[in-house]
């Protein structure tokens, strides 16, 4: 019985160092690469391991890429993971390029890939070039009268351009700039109505895919329509800052002569205190002069006929003033 335990035991342990083993060592991934026809040694494999980089991720691009007549080696697919690349994406761009007939290299797809970009992606645009469409966009002629438009712009994506090109962000707002161009050199809003293809010939010969990753096939003017008459509200908005304008100086001006006649009217009050504070000094002067005999009592009364009389004068002309006004009537 002892010893039958001990071969149990034995053979168990047995079993549990071949299991790791083997689950250290992918033998199984050897095998497939051999029989599909990839020669990659089982120390890389084990290799491949203590680096971190998963066997069967490299083992299964590289078969993929064989049957796909891509020659890509273990290093170069080692070193993109390493660096934080996606390898499935990168090998499948390959494919695609290659089935496309579109050169691309392992070293471009991988760059393509590090900045970023999916460089799949950007193959099958190549090959089912993209429409992206702009907001709607609106622009003034020469008439004053707005013009809305909305564009479809047909690109490719172009390969060499894709490291360090600009993106479709760009492109919109540089079709757009290129409506606005347009319609704002139009004399009328009517031309850009009767020929909305000139915007595009317009857009086209200025060269917007400069420095972006995209080639522009073709831009085409999707809807144009008539919008707020801009010249006429301009005229109106101008017309009613000036009557605000002359409205503010004439208030300025009342204002101005309302200062002056009240200033007018503290100067004829001042005036007329002065006068009243005067009359008060005659009586003190005449009784003044009474007591010094500079003035004589006959001459008091001569003078108080002559007040009399001048009062009596103003008393009838102002009578005669009256009828003639009622006659008047």
């Amino acid at each position: 019985m002892g010893p039958f335990i001990t071969i149990v035991i034995m053979v168990a342990i047995i079993l549990v160092f071949l299991s790791v083993l083997f689950s250290f060592i992918p033998v199984g991934l050897w095998i497939s690469a051999l029989a599909a026809g990839v020669r990659i040694g089982i120390f890389t494999l084990v290799g491949m391991r203590f680096r971190r980089v998963p066997p069967s991720l490299v083992v299964n691009n590289l078969i993929k890429a064989d049957k796909a007549g891509i020659e890509i080696t273990t290093n170069q697919l080692e070193a993109h993971y390493l660096a934080g690349g996606n390898v499935d994406r990168v090998v499948n761009a390959l494919i695609a390029a290659e089935r496309a007939n579109i050169p691309l290299p392992f070293e471009r797809a991988a760059a393509i890939d590090l900045a970023g970009r999916n460089v799949l992606e950007a193959v099958q645009m190549s090959v089912n070039p993209r429409v992206i469409e702009t907001p709607i966009i609106a622009a003034m002629a020469k008439n004053g009268i707005e013009v809305r438009a909305r564009a479809r712009v047909t690109v490719r994506a172009n390969i060499d351009r894709l490291v360090g090109g600009a993106g479709e962000e760009t492109i919109i707002a540089r079709v757009g700039e290129g409506i606005v161009t347009t319609v704002g050199s139009s004399d009328t809003h009517k031309a850009v109505l009767e020929n909305p293809d000139l915007i595009s010939q317009t857009v086209l010969n200025k060269g917007l895919d400069a420095g972006t990753a995209f080639e522009i096939l073709s831009i085409d003017i999707a809807d144009v329509d008539v919008g707020r008459n801009i010249g006429a509200q301009l005229q109106t908005d101008q017309a009613e800052a000036d009557k605000r304008i002359a409205q503010a100086k004439a208030e300025e001006r009342r204002a101005l002569a309302v200062a002056i006649e009240q200033e007018m009217l503290a100067s004829v009050q001042e005036m007329r205190a002065k006068v009243v504070e005067a009359e008060a000094e005659v009586p003190k002067a005449m009784a003044y002069a009474l007591r010094e005999g500079k003035l004589g009592v006959m001459d008091y009364y001569q003078l108080q006929n002559v007040l009399s009389d001048t009062e009596m004068r103003g008393s009838i002309a102002k009578s005669t003033d009256t009828k003639n006004i009622e006659s008047n009537k």
